[in-house]
């Protein structure tokens, strides 16, 4: 063995000391950054989120395992606590960060979507999460889960995937049933945008001919949850990106022909009553008879409804769960959506803290655990797996609802086969997309109206529609989308 002189001892261990320094710097390139933790003198790391219900209670159970176990071992101590719905909880942080007379002290983790952690990072509040993640540990977790919580330049990493969620369709299966055996209708038309709205067209049709007394009088067959996703995912399936976004500044990309497309195939069929929306949800609708079928989150699906409840008759139905209809011919894009945590920006101890348990609570048997109590996936790669769904129930003894069971398993086949899909951040984001969620659908709601007064009024359907499907029709939306889109893109 080769003795090395004093002074290349010193040498060594200054260089092997910068290496080290170096090494906690880069962080997310291979090392992990630790800050000092004592189990005897515990922090306190303070947790703001908006789960409800049994969401809440599942997350509040792995709250308190983690304390009992990892935290009491590192010297970590988590309190969570539950801020109202997804606006609540936003106006909580935002009062808190700017310590507005009588709000709370800012917590040191909360829940938010992209947009608003954006907001809030360039207000200097967040912490980067890089540093505390290895890439190894980085690899373990679905790639666009990662790819959406990078909104700050460079390799910086603000949202922390914790529990996601992407769209399915649901079916009433004992009405579908019946209507299919009338007709031939078959479920492999339901795949595609273009063939639910000609079954939607064929369901009215028949419905409306169950009642030769009374002219149209036909049924709607289908509604859907989240119309900007229509728009995004829809524009993303048929070759645009709608909000194309560098550096964090958008481009705006609205095509004529990808939005003619949507007009058709869900506009058209809302003003003719094959397509409805009544009540907050479409499961809602499905509840009272408005609508069969839905295309909704993968968390509404414990809400869809056991049975279907009218005026004079309450009868119980089944359910079908299919992948989220696509555009013909399209790339198989589908919606990654709900939100993430971030850490508020303080000191290393406390932000290592933080990280440490949401790494524990995103452990694959641990974030499964959550999943099958909310309905939201879990966010690593081989936990997106049915073997290991199973596992996880078998060895912990889950009782899980049918109904969140068969979406989970559908999901990850949607994870695995399609390209999942957010915009990246951007100012102006959450006005943008308002502008997408609401735009179309309440003009479509406000001339279905018009259209039925008509109808109504002896007018045949075509008669009743002729003026709001026309092609001067749809010139005239989408100019005025286009110009509300780009007031929204620019707003402060």
């Amino acid at each position: 063995m080769k003795i090395l002189s004093g002074k290349k001892k010193r040498i060594l261990v200054l260089f092997c000391a910068a290496a080290a320094a170096g090494a906690m710097l880069l962080g997310g390139c291979g090392s992990e950054k630790k800050g000092k933790l004592d189990p005897d003198n515990p922090v306190t790391v303070t947790v703001w989120h908006y789960y409800n219900g049994a969401q809440q209670t599942a997350f509040d159970s792995l709250v308190k395992e983690f304390n009992d176990t990892v935290g009491m071992e590192k010297g970590i101590f988590v309190k969570s606590t539950g801020k109202g719905d997804v606006n609540q909880l936003e106006e909580s942080v935002m009062s808190a960060l700017k310590k507005e007379v009588g709000s709370d002290e800012a917590p040191d983790i909360f829940s938010s979507y992209a947009d608003t952690a954006y907001e809030i990072q360039q207000m200097g509040y967040l912490a980067d999460l890089s540093p505390y993640l290895t890439d190894e540990e980085i690899g373990e977790y679905v790639d666009s889960y990662v790819e959406e919580g990078r909104i700050g330049k460079g390799n910086q990493l603000f949202i922390f995937p914790t529990a996601k969620s992407s769209e399915i369709f649901m079916l009433d299966k004992t009405d579908w049933e019946t209507f299919a055996n009338a007709t031939g209708a078959s479920l492999d038309a339901l795949g595609t945008m273009e063939g639910l709205a000609e079954t939607a067209k064929e369901y009215y049709e028949w419905t409306d001919s169950l009642t030769p007394d009374a002219e149209n009088d036909g049924k709607a067959f289908y509604g859907r949850d989240a119309m900007a996703n229509l728009f995004i995912i829809g524009s993303m399936q048929l070759g645009t990106e709608i909000f194309k976004v560098e550096d964090q500044q958008v481009t705006l990309q609205v095509d004529r022909d990808v939005m003619k497309h949507i007009w058709d195939t869900w506009y058209v069929p809302y003003v003719n009553g094959y397509f409805s929306s009544y009540g907050r949800f479409r499961s809602d609708d499905v509840k009272i008879g408005e609508i069969i079928s839905y295309t909704g989150s993968t968390t509404s699906a414990m809400y869809f409804p056991d049975a279907v409840e009218l005026e004079d008759e309450t009868y119980p139905i089944e359910y079908i769960i299919l992948p989220a209809p696509v555009f013909e011919g399209g790339s198989p894009y589908a919606v990654q959506q709900g939100a993430g945590m971030v850490v508020t920006g303080s000191d290393a101890q406390r932000e290592y803290a933080c990280t440490e348990f949401l790494k524990w609570f995103t452990q694959s048997e641990n974030n499964i655990v959550f999943g099958c109590a909310s309905g939201y996936l879990p966010v690593k790669k081989d936990a997106n797996d049915k073997g290991m769904l199973d596992k996880v129930i078998e060895e912990k003894g889950l009782e899980v609802a049918p109904k969140t069971f068969d979406t989970l398993v559908a999901a990850f086949d949607t994870v695995k086969s399609s390209k999942m899909y957010t915009n990246k951040a951007f100012q102006g984001g959450t006005a943008a997309r308002k502008v997408l969620e609401y735009d179309l659908s309440d003009k479509a709601a406000a001339d279905r109206a018009v259209v039925e007064e008509s109808l109504n009024a002896g007018k045949s359907l075509e008669e009743a529609t002729a003026e709001f499907i026309s092609d001067a029709a749809f010139d005239e939306w989408f100019t005025s989308l286009e110009s509300k889109l780009q007031e929204a893109v620019e707003s402060k």
